[in-house]
């Protein structure tokens, strides 16, 4: 059985994390530029609607940004479907992986696994 807590089982997850936060990060700015477009339509004030108009420029500025990072780093590929069903297979099967290990094992005596004090 593997030990989740053996740092050799860490391997590859900064990479796996980054990738997360960078996808979360993307669609939070996709969903914050519907919500000014919504804003704008709704908005009454010529002046309001100039500052969620810029807002809204700011927000697809930093959306294309984000986007062109995951793409220099291989975390998405909306140019090659096939790449990106790769890159979202893995993702998968990482998820899967995790969900199927023993978080919380009945055993969690770490002595001599670790550089620990004596008690």
């Amino acid at each position: 059985m593997e030990d989740y807590l053996d740092p050799r089982n860490s391997e590859g997850m900064p990479n796996l994390a980054d990738s997360a936060f960078a996808m979360d990060f993307l669609l939070s700015v996709k969903n914050g530029i519907r919500n000014y477009g919504f804003a704008i339509t709704e908005t009454a004030n010529p002046e309001l609607r100039s500052v969620l108009y810029k807002q809204m420029e700011a927000a697809i500025d930093l959306h294309g940004e984000i986007a062109e990072l995951m793409i220099k780093k291989g975390w998405l590929n909306p140019h090659d479907f096939k790449e990106q069903y790769q890159v979202d297979l893995k993702s998968a099967e990482t998820a899967v992986q995790i969900a199927q290990m023993n978080l919380f094992p009945i055993d969690t005596d770490r002595q001599g696994m670790f550089a620990t004090p004596n008690k």
